[in-house]
């Protein structure tokens, strides 16, 4: 046999054997980048996990145990709860007297359940007190009195175990009226002389809703 044969031929050997050592260490990086994949998607999946709770406006405890409490605040105190963009909104029906910024006896019960509820679950979460009144009187005034009931309301939940810092208020007057031009002791005019919370949880609305809400 001739030198070129045989090196022909030796070539013919050396070629799949070689062919089959790329393959093969192809298939190792294949699978070690699959690998590193994977565990990369792991750790950025738990870290998003992580992330979102945060965002989730810092609730804790189990997320069910807290539709049920949510629930329970629709059916026993006829609460209505909103998803917004920047939270959610609770209206109960926290009102006043006519010209009054006393918290009356007969809210106590829906008060306590919703510091009960931020205490638990949205201890990272900022709390507004926002402060209505009807439209009899003065912008000016009525301004300063919705102010003072949400000032009454907050000074209430700090009594019950919330504190000063976590909790907002703010007094928006005669805006925003449930009952149009309804004051004194007209029909629907109680409804105008209101709190409404909003508990600010930066995408927590999904989590939050049990259920179809109102406004």
């Amino acid at each position: 046999m001739h030198t070129t044969q045989r090196a022909m031929l030796a070539a013919l050997v050396v070629l799949p054997t070689l062919s089959a050592c790329a393959t093969s260490g192809a298939l190792r990086r294949a699978r070690e980048e699959q690998a590193t994949a994977l565990a990369n998607e792991r750790t950025e999946r738990l870290a998003t996990d992580s992330a979102l709770r945060q965002d989730l406006g810092g609730v804790r405890g189990d997320l069910q145990a807290l539709r049920n409490d949510l629930e329970a605040m629709r059916t026993e105190f006829n609460t209505k709860i909103t998803a917004m963009e920047t939270g959610i909104q609770f209206d109960m029906p926290v009102n006043f007297a006519f010209d009054s910024d006393i918290v009356r006896d007969e809210d106590h019960a829906a008060l306590d359940r919703f510091a009960q509820i931020v205490g638990k679950y949205y201890t990272g979460s900022r709390v507004t007190i926002e402060g209505f009144a009807d439209p009899a009187g003065s912008n000016r005034y009525n301004l300063a009195l919705s102010q003072r009931r949400a000032d009454a309301v907050r000074d209430y939940l700090t009594a019950k175990g919330l504190t000063t810092t976590q909790l907002a208020t703010i007094g928006y007057g005669k805006t925003r009226l449930v009952t149009p031009g309804a004051s004194h002791d007209e029909p629907g005019a109680e409804l105008n002389r209101r709190v409404v919370f909003v508990i600010e949880t930066r995408g927590q609305k999904s989590v939050a809703m049990t259920g179809p809400v109102g406004n």
